[in-house]
């Protein structure tokens, strides 16, 4: 079975240094109200504009904002539903200047980049830019705002009105997650009921049947898992919005019985030695770039003796989910099919 993911490898850089409140204070009188020279959307911009996110904080501007700065995975959602998002922060490229899955199908040669690294956030160009709105996730918490570096978390959300969604609460799922994020598209200027969009919802709801179909008709055993050179995590379903919304179409994932406690039982901690302590009919592996994809695990025996391995039954977990209905269309129609085709292995 293909198996798709980035090919690089995440770093951690130190952030990119900013200059300073006085330095911002600078930055911003240079630019205005507005850098000409900086990206800009093809969203029209129509007004007022109001917003309010899962924070919760109501966001106003006297018009709709086109200078918007996300999260790489928020803009490849809000791309997909028809917003131009000119700027963004996080895992955006790889080493060889291709997108990274959480990218989408963004226009990354174009696009601004304030980082691309966890910690990574140049506050000086981001202040020079002149942005309306910065937009991201967050876990858990409304104060810890996803790729945004606490150490100069005050500086950048001083700069423009934040809007921030959830991630994860422990409860919601990719497909409530999805819809929250159609939300805030349309606010942006997205048309909901446009060709594309409407192929795209089509789309989605014709995979997530797919899968409802298949985990009914071949309710193979599947592992949620990620490699390391060390360590082969066997993943908790219930802690991911993807998995629980899976879940709860009927697939059936296995639930690690040793979850580690200290890191927020996300995940249960086995050594190679014990890699086939779950047998599974089908390998769902984290294809983020931190994580060893199936050509660099070739060398582990234990992975090349598990099941699905020799019958080719893995597939590719985004671990970090898509929230746009034509991106997880995509993901989720890969799950389907690889129950639809999976023999029975354990």
């Amino acid at each position: 079975m293909a198996f798709d993911a980035d090919k690089a490898t995440l770093g951690r850089r130190g952030l990119l240094a900013g200059g300073g409140a006085l330095g911002l204070a600078g930055a911003l009188a240079a630019c205005g109200n507005g850098d000409e020279s900086g990206a800009e959307s093809e969203n029209e911009s129509t007004g007022p504009w109001e917003f309010t996110d899962d924070q919760p904080v109501t966001s106003e501007l006297d018009s709709t904002p086109t200078k918007l700065v996300a999260y790489t995975g928020m803009a490849a959602a809000l791309y997909d539903f028809g917003v131009e998002v000119p700027a963004v922060f996080g895992p955006t490229t790889n080493e060889d200047g291709s997108p990274t899955g959480q990218a989408g199908d963004l226009p990354v040669a174009d696009l601004e980049v304030f980082g691309n690294t966890y910690g990574e956030f140049d506050v000086e160009a981001y202040a020079s830019w002149g942005p309306e709105v910065l937009l991201t996730h967050f876990y858990f918490d409304p104060a810890t705002l996803w790729y945004i570096p606490e150490e100069s978390k005050e500086d950048i959300t001083g700069l423009a009105e934040v809007v921030a969604l959830s991630a994860d609460d422990g409860a919601n799922t990719q497909d409530q997650i999805i819809a929250r994020h159609a939300e805030l598209a349309e606010s942006l200027g997205a048309d909901l009921e446009s060709d594309q969009n409407t192929a795209n919802k089509e789309a989605y709801d014709a995979a997530v049947a797919a899968l409802t179909a298949a985990a009914a008709a071949n309710p193979v055993t599947v592992l949620a898992c990620s490699a390391a050179a060390e360590i082969f995590y066997a993943s908790n379903p219930a802690t991911g919005n993807d998995m629980r919304f899976f879940t709860e179409l009927g697939v059936n994932f296995v639930v690690p019985d040793n979850l580690d406690e200290a890191t927020g039982s996300y995940f249960e901690n086995l050594s190679w030695e014990n890699a086939d302590k779950y047998p599974a009919d089908i390998l769902f592996l984290d294809a983020r770039v931190q994580a060893l994809q199936p050509d660099a695990l070739t060398e582990f025996p234990t992975w090349n003796a598990l099941p699905a391995v020799q019958e080719g039954q893995i597939v590719a977990w985004e671990a970090e989910p898509m929230y746009s209905y034509g991106l997880a269309a995509k993901s989720i129609q890969a799950l389907a099919d690889a129950i639809t085709n999976a023999k029975k292995l354990v």
